[in-house]
């Protein structure tokens, strides 16, 4: 879980995804100046949630992702536009991990079930079989002509 960097922390209950901070607060755990949190909400980098008046609020993964866009513009040279891309493609790759999980999840509980049944249905085999003795034999069958 992030850390606020503030004394207290978080508020009580509070985690990473619960929006808390005012603009100005978040302003400066990000490190960037209000105005450019407000443009770069407005270009949609990082959707912070809203007060019933309208008011930003933003969570501790917002400070996060304010610092990563922070981080690939001045760091790595990336432009806004792409920056974007890169976020809508992370968002992506996350909720396609969680249906893989999921699906593996169904496949575990399926395969379990299917040898449950393959197993009940041996059990119940082992009922119906009758011991015989094995032979070595041999039968030729040939028909008789008819006349």
């Amino acid at each position: 879980m992030f850390g606020s960097g503030l004394p207290g922390g978080l508020p009580h209950g509070a985690d990473e995804d619960t929006p808390v901070f005012v603009i100005s607060v978040a302003a400066q755990l990000s490190g960037l100046h209000a105005q450019t949190l407000r443009s770069y909400d407005r270009q949609g980098l990082v959707s912070p949630g809203r007060t019933p008046g309208g008011g930003r609020r933003y969570s501790m993964r917002d400070i996060a992702q304010l610092r990563e866009v922070q981080r690939l513009s001045q760091e790595e040279g990336v432009n806004l536009a792409g920056i974007k891309r890169i976020i809508e493609l992370e968002n992506q790759v996350g909720e396609l991990q969680q249906r893989v999980d999921e699906l593996t999840e169904e496949l575990a509980a399926a395969y379990a079930a299917a040898e449950q049944a393959a197993a009940a249905v041996h059990a119940s085999y082992r009922k119906e079989l009758v011991p015989v003795r094995s032979q070595n034999a041999l039968v030729v069958w040939r028909p008789s002509r008819r006349r």
